[in-house]
């Protein structure tokens, strides 16, 4: 009983050695796709951001501001963040922008999201170049900080620091589709290697033989290749 519960890895490795050109070329074949897709297919994405700051009207950092103030704008930035992404402050940015650029379109390419326990807001953009990100983001922290008053005029949002012009494209993480490819087309690979040997029920050797008939082998007859 325990022999037949104990896992036999002679088995197993035997059955990866018998499908191996199986598992090389299903493994080979996701990370192939999975490069050209990346490199070649996918369109680059870069990403911009800009910091802002939700204080005090006037100056922010004036020795008059208590504590309960930093404690309430703090709590207002989600309140501001919301307003950074609303029609009003994307339509006046998508103005900015032109080239057919619109509200709902800038909506899906720019977050802003607020830095917990701060009164700190990161303001972010992509871009299908480097420009574009820029552009962007620069577009609607202008907006942002110009229409917000309109809209809640409890606090004030200044921008801290500009969205620079982004070195390197966030998206796709080409190392890392490949490492997935790779990972996936092993799994899949060896999961089906294992699935045709149990699907196999021919008997082949006098191991099988004796495995699954428990049988005595009285001899075999060799294989010659025709001259």
């Amino acid at each position: 009983m325990n022999d037949e519960n104990t896992i036999d890895l002679s088995q197993i490795f035997y059955v990866l050695s018998k499908r191996k050109s199986i598992i090389i070329t299903i493994t080979l074949v996701a990370v192939i796709i999975s490069g050209i897709l990346s490199f070649f297919i996918m369109s680059p994405v870069y990403e911009s951001q800009a910091t802002a700051i939700v204080g005090k009207k006037g100056d922010a950092a004036n020795s008059s501001t208590q504590y309960n103030d930093v404690m309430m704008y703090q709590n207002l930035t989600k309140t501001y963040a919301t307003i950074g992404t609303s029609k009003l402050v994307t339509g006046k940015a998508a103005e900015k922008l032109g080239n057919g650029m619109t509200s709902d379109k800038l909506s899906k390419l720019v977050t802003v999201t607020p830095e917990t326990g701060t009164q700190i807001l990161d303001i972010t953009a992509q871009g299908g170049t480097p420009e574009e990100a820029q552009n962007r983001v620069k577009a609607l922290s202008d907006a942002f900080v110009e229409n917000s008053p309109s809209v809640y005029n409890t606090g004030e949002v200044k921008i801290m620091d500009q969205g620079e012009l982004p070195k390197s494209a966030v998206k796709p993480k080409k190392a890392l589709n490949v490492a997935i490819a790779f990972f996936l087309g092993l799994m899949v690979s060896v999961g089906l290697s294992f699935l045709l040997e149990y699907m196999d029920s021919t008997l082949k050797t006098p191991e099988d033989i004796k495995k699954h008939l428990d049988l005595p082998v009285l001899g075999t007859i060799p294989v010659h290749d025709e001259m």
